[in-house]
């Protein structure tokens, strides 16, 4: 007869699919946040406005999920935590990009862009990094 071992906390794929956006925006930002800072090149910051509002609206629901989650006791509050600095740090970010280009950008932008982007990678890597083959011993 075969037992099935301990299986990991595995997150819903809906919930893997709003992380996602996350994940990619918050360092697209970051990347154009940096870009900006060398090249004084308006765009740069405007795609980093966008690519912060995409991460916070996709953020929001993964945000919830993650809350209800760790009421529901199957995984750590480490994990809500982490995106919830991550989208709280974004939306400061998203103010400070509502300014003027060069005050936007400049060290509070980057060092908020810094925060959120690795709050939100090590979020992800609890979430979807904990997966792994379930192995099945026999039982005698």
């Amino acid at each position: 007869m075969l037992a099935p071992t301990a299986a990991p906390w595995r997150i819903h794929p809906l919930h893997g699919i709003l992380l996602a956006f996350p994940i990619a925006l918050f360092p697209a930002a970051l990347a154009a946040d940096v870009t900006y800072l060398g090249s004084a090149e308006i765009q740069w910051s405007n795609m980093a406005a966008w690519a912060i509002t995409g991460a916070l609206v996709f953020g929001a629901p993964a945000l919830a999920l993650s809350v209800f989650a760790a009421l529901r006791r199957r995984t750590t509050w480490l994990y809500p935590l982490l995106l919830g600095l991550a989208w709280v740090a974004g939306l400061v970010n998203a103010f400070q990009h509502s300014q003027d280009a060069w005050v936007s950008v400049g060290i509070g932008g980057l060092l908020l862009s810094l925060v959120s982007n690795a709050a939100v990678l090590v979020a992800g890597w609890l979430a979807l990094g904990s997966r792994r083959v379930v192995v099945r011993e026999m039982v005698r």
